[in-house]
């Protein structure tokens, strides 16, 4: 059984898959981006697969996740946290190309690539004419209808959500999400290649934003429409969360890590889809944010300013 020898300060600990053989074999990551990368690592990592077929459309694309996984492997080795040897063969595992007709034998295919439907509307309409007809889809959206993509995908019946949660190699929560199409052999499997690269699978519904989202983004947004209101200032509102809820950040704080663009367009897209849902709402403060290119950490303001990944004070004082 194929095995990965993880070291800490005081021990080493040996980690070793649930199942000896994954039910897939070859295995297709589509997009390299934040949330791709990490999962093409991951299914890598776990040495289940005899092919794992990282694909972008465009090379620079290609060349920016090949370099984000090498050098995530450096720093795990370089922090003793990997040996050498593993990290050469997760390496060398990843065959990376920019021809989708390398993903027609595949398995199982995760795409990950920008929230934008369209887009995902041509490639599943490609990937439905050029994969094998055993092959299983498998979307990493956090916001878009898994139900619309499977009808996009033309095979409704072999298509589910996997959706991971960033940083991809730290986080262990997958949400494995079925329709009302979904083959339940075709959820199983996918519910198991979850728990099989290391990772602990919850089952969902095609709800928005399925569990995690469905409760956390709406919580955001009640926390910015108290900002509106004038309630609490930002500092206190993430403070209070901090200390009387347990929360490792406070939300605002939160959104500005996420993107508040990021934030908006999630938001946007329930409201547009689920205008009676009373817990979609767009608070003013996040409009006029997004509308002035203030989208938190990435930009250096949002509700608060920011160095780098380093939070300064509240950039909105009441």
């Amino acid at each position: 059984m194929n095995s990965l020898l993880i070291k800490n300060s005081t021990r080493n600990i040996l980690v070793i898959p649930k199942r000896q053989n994954s039910s897939f074999q070859k295995v297709g990551v589509v997009g390299l981006g934040l949330m791709g990368h990490g999962i093409c690592q991951v299914t890598a990592a776990s040495k289940l697969h005899s092919s794992v077929i990282a694909y972008e459309a465009e090379q620079k694309f290609l060349d920016k996740g090949k370099e984000r996984i090498e050098t995530s492997v450096s720093k795990l080795v370089s922090r003793g946290k990997l040996d050498q040897s593993d990290g050469d063969k997760i390496l060398s595992s990843i065959t990376y190309s920019t021809n989708v007709q390398d993903l027609s034998d595949s398995d199982f295919v995760v795409e990950a690539v920008i929230e934008n439907m369209d887009l995902k509307k041509d490639l599943y309409s490609n990937l439905g004419r050029i994969c094998k007809p055993e092959t299983i889809f498998a979307s990493n959206t956090s916001s878009l209808s898994i139900t619309d993509m499977a009808e996009l995908s033309g095979r409704p019946e072999r298509f589910v959500g996997v959706h991971f949660f960033n940083p991809v190699q730290m986080m262990k929560l997958v949400e494995v999400i079925k329709t009302k199409y979904t083959d339940p052999d075709v959820f199983e499997k996918a519910y198991q290649w979850a728990m099989d690269i290391g990772k602990v699978p919850v089952t969902c519904g095609d709800t928005p934003g399925f569990i995690v989202n469905r409760l956390l983004v709406p919580s955001l947004m009640q926390a910015m429409l108290m900002v509106d209101r004038g309630d609490a200032s930002v500092k206190d509102i993430d403070l209070s969360l901090q200390l009387g809820a347990g929360h490792p950040m406070g939300p605002l704080h939160l959104a500005d890590y996420i993107g508040l663009d990021t934030c908006y367009f999630i938001v946007k897209g329930w409201t547009e889809k689920f205008p009676d849902e009373p817990s979609f709402v767009l608070p003013e403060c996040l409009k006029k944010m997004v509308e002035n290119g203030n989208l938190g950490r990435k930009t250096g303001k949002g509700f608060y300013y920011w160095d780098g990944d380093k939070r300064g004070d509240p950039a909105i004082v009441q």
